[in-house]
């Protein structure tokens, strides 16, 4: 679905790139996430992507069309969720929706529906500029829904959510790529990353250091052990074993069948971890 070769990118009246030789490619039904800290170049790419920053080097293909060439109707296909979402604050809820679903072409899915998916149907008739950060958050994601995007470019997707609601939007996220829908997401958030990505690019100074699996960074990166926590008279211990043959090793097994076991854990690293030790930077 999207296929990015060699990009360069230079901002008007700026000496050094923003953006240094960035490839990667994302499938159909695919979550893909960019990681990185603030001003590495995550939301410039986006940006590209999604056709508002021109002049660019290099090719970026979305749909197998390159991004230079795209008409109007590149933007029946796509759904856009920036951060700071921009909507008329003295239309209401559901002005907003009808007011942007009117200005595609083809079918939109049905304002009321999307609304109660994200558990704003109680705010339906309330004015935008009577809502919190995190009810026009999950109104901006309405609103890249509308016209049933094929591809889904979403920034920073569960910032200013609750926990009941950052979850509430992670399993829609979840349900799109069921749907066959493409996702590409812009975060420094790595536990939604985590629970969300099939594939994550860390983006450091305008660079891709590092692209693969949260899962396979997280075992490739870890420490091969098993840590046990356990009750000896009353007091918290601990032990660490190698997971390699863990399940003929008598030590292990003779402390799990004779003490009150509290904890086991494997020793993966955390994505966080990985980012540091890939970049020598911090998610700030």
């Amino acid at each position: 679905m999207i296929d990015v070769q060699n990009l360069n990118f230079t901002y008007p009246g700026r000496l050094e790139p923003t953006i240094h030789g960035m490839s990667f490619n994302i499938q159909k039904g695919e979550v893909f996430g960019f990681l990185g800290p603030s001003g590495a170049g995550k939301s410039t790419t986006q940006k590209i992507l999604i056709g508002i920053l021109k002049g660019y080097q290099g090719s970026v293909k979305v749909m197998d069309k390159e991004i230079k060439d795209i008409g109007p109707n590149y933007y029946e296909r796509i759904g856009v969720a920036f951060e700071f979402p921009n909507f008329y604050s003295k239309f209401s809820v559901l002005e907003n929706l009808k007011f942007f679903g009117s200005l595609y072409a083809g079918r939109t899915e049905n304002p009321k529906t999307l609304l109660e998916q994200v558990g704003l149907d109680q705010a339906t008739n309330m004015k935008v500029s009577q809502l919190s950060k995190g009810m026009k958050m999950r109104l901006n994601f309405c609103r890249a829904l509308l016209n049933n995007p094929d591809i889904l470019f979403l920034d920073e997707p569960t910032s200013g959510l609750d926990p009941v609601n950052a979850q509430r939007m992670k399993e829609l996220i979840l349900e799109k790529r069921k749907e066959g829908k493409t996702v590409l997401i812009t975060t420094h958030n790595m536990q939604a990353a985590e629970e969300l990505c099939d594939r994550v690019a860390f983006i450091v100074d305008g660079q891709i250091k590092l692209i693969d699996s949260p899962r396979e960074l997280k075992l490739r990166k870890g420490k091969q052990r098993i840590v046990v926590e356990y009750r000896n008279e009353g007091e918290l211990m601990s032990a660490a074993f190698p997971q390699q043959g863990i399940g003929e090793n008598h030590t292990f097994l003779n402390l799990i069948k004779e003490y009150s076991i509290e904890t086991i854990h494997s020793q993966e690293a955390s994505l966080e971890q990985i980012f540091i030790e890939v970049t020598g930077r911090r998610l700030i």
